[in-house]
């Protein structure tokens, strides 16, 4: 009979043991993921960043481009 009991709690502590290792798995399964997708989404938002401000300074370089040859062209037909 104490073989039996023994046994079956043997049985019954694998099983919770089994359940919680489980859980803990997917937990850092989950962690794992979300930490990529948190890791991604820095990279575009960083990447997203640098675009714009390249941007900005194109349309800056071409305002002054532009201002520059206008003033040029004004200055030939003046002059």
């Amino acid at each position: 009979m104490r073989m039996r009991q023994s046994l079956a709690q043997f049985e019954q502590a694998f099983y919770e043991e089994s359940a919680l290792d489980r859980s803990r798995r997917e937990r850092l399964a989950t962690t794992a993921q979300q930490r990529t997708r948190k890791r991604q989404l820095e990279k575009i938002h960083k990447r997203g960043s640098i675009r714009f401000a390249l941007l900005v300074l194109a349309l800056i370089a071409t305002a002054v481009v532009v201002t520059i040859a206008m003033f040029e062209t004004l200055y030939m037909v003046m002059g």
